[in-house]
């Protein structure tokens, strides 16, 4: 599992055994069997089988991670402030935030080369706004002056 599947599991965004499924799918996909549609007539009705309509990923309700955030920083001895920081966001899920598992994130997420090697303060920022997207993208409500 990616660390970004751990951001999301600590979050609430994906439980354990969905980030597994999610890895497990994403490594080898099958297409499926195309079904062939089962419709019954009945006088002025036609009905196509459930299993046959495409099922969308709609969010039921989102899931509230700036309250959970500061919540957490709240209760935090440490004053760390997840809205501008990589490190405090990792820090406050329980999360290595070591610059080892930073580069690993920043790869998983396809950071260009030249902010992982260098000047990480380039790379860190590129980082939480790519962290903060994914967690928006998957769910999260990340207000839109973070994610510009």
């Amino acid at each position: 599992m990616g660390l970004l599947n751990t951001i999301f599991e600590k979050l609430g965004l994906k439980k354990k055994d969905q980030a597994a499924e999610v890895s497990k799918t994403s490594a080898a996909p099958v297409a499926p069997a195309p079904k062939k549609p089962v419709v019954t007539s009945m006088p002025n009705l036609t009905h196509v089988s459930p299993t046959l309509v495409p099922q969308t990923n709609i969010r039921m309700s989102d899931v509230d991670v700036v309250n959970k955030l500061d919540q957490l920083a709240k209760n935090n001895p440490q004053k760390l402030d997840w809205k501008v920081s990589i490190v405090d966001l990792l820090k406050l899920l329980d999360i290595d935030s070591s610059l080892a598992a930073r580069k690993e994130l920043a790869t998983e997420l396809g950071c260009p080369a030249e902010k992982i090697g260098g000047d990480y303060s380039e790379m860190n920022v590129w980082l939480h706004k790519e962290v903060l997207k994914k967690i928006a993208a998957n769910g999260g409500n990340i207000p839109k002056e973070l994610l510009d």
